[in-house]
């Protein structure tokens, strides 16, 4: 029987693991996949095809995301909210924290390419190379960089409905690529806007950190809280959803964009965290009545 000095090393290592590769963050990936995979299903879902898609999916998001931690060890060591992360605690080294990110990367589209498709492979492979290749040193150089990492976070939706139909033809499932893109803009700056110190440490020119009194960044969250508003009836116009879909969205589109209106004209911390909140609930919430009204 083991003692407790020999399982606290290896839970602790597991810990490490999970935080380096964003197990909790990577949920809404592996969700957004799952429900691209049932918009573009047929009537009868396989929960096998569906699982496989999904495992697959998450191994890909969880090594790109230990990929970017490597490549962002030297920054996230100067800021509060990720100093105790694995790699600028050292408690893992590069050659592990590579090792763990290609390893989980390339069994992810390995499992994609045999158990899906190539198309869903392919979509999966160029979400994490967008990831870790462009958005991440991006960071470094641009405000810019929070539109250019939506596009990554959009595609999720797109590998499960590859997945499912074995092609992208057409408008709708570009419908749930756009949904996802506009949803992540007002969602991270809320978040910029609350670790805007944190960032300024790390010399990351995030919008909050070269636009000090929040003035544009208002105004950024508000615009794009308005565009989401239509783009999320695309799914209804285009004839995924039926009308419950569309009433929801309508009204889910609306309640963000009072709560980023808030926040334009009152740049806070409160009224950031508001807003991050309101986005948090929106997004499940829509992909549950997308469900419910898919036609």
């Amino acid at each position: 029987m083991q003692d407790a000095t020999t399982i606290s090393p290896v839970r602790a290592r597991l810990n490490d693991v999970f935080v380096l590769t964003k197990v909790r963050l990577n949920t809404l990936v592996v969700a957004t996949t799952a429900g691209g995979y049932y918009m573009g299903a047929p009537a009868e879902v396989s929960p096998l095809a569906l699982g496989v898609t999904c495992l697959g999916t998450a191994l890909v998001a969880g090594g790109a995301a230990a990929l970017n931690q490597v490549q962002e060890r030297d920054l996230d060591r100067l800021m509060v909210r990720t100093r105790m992360r694995p790699m600028p605690d050292e408690r893992l080294s590069v050659t592990e924290g590579s090792a763990i990110g290609l390893g989980l990367c390339i069994g992810g589209v390995a499992i994609l390419w045999i158990g899906a498709n190539l198309l869903a492979a392919t979509i999966a492979l160029a979400t994490a190379l967008l990831y870790t290749l462009i958005y991440t040193p991006l960071k470094r150089k641009t405000s810019l960089n929070t539109v250019v990492g939506a596009v990554p976070g959009a595609l999720p939706p797109l590998i499960g409905w590859a997945a499912a139909r074995g092609s992208l033809d057409g408008a709708a499932p570009w419908t749930l690529f756009f949904v996802m893109f506009l949803w992540q803009l007002p969602h991270f700056l809320a978040i910029a806007w609350i670790y805007r110190d944190d960032y300024a440490r790390a010399r990351l020119p995030m919008l909050p950190v070269i636009d000090p009194d929040g003035a544009m960044t208002g105004r950024q969250a508000v615009l794009w809280a308005a565009t989401l508003l239509p783009f999320s009836q695309l799914p209804f116009v285009m004839g995924l959803t039926n009308a419950t879909y569309g009433i929801g969205a309508i009204l889910l589109g609306l309640g963000l964009f009072g709560v980023a209106l808030q926040f334009a004209r009152r740049r806070t911390d409160a009224r950031a965290r508001h807003l991050f909140y309101a986005s948090i609930v929106y997004l499940p919430v829509l992909w549950v009545l997308m469900a419910i009204g898919r036609n």
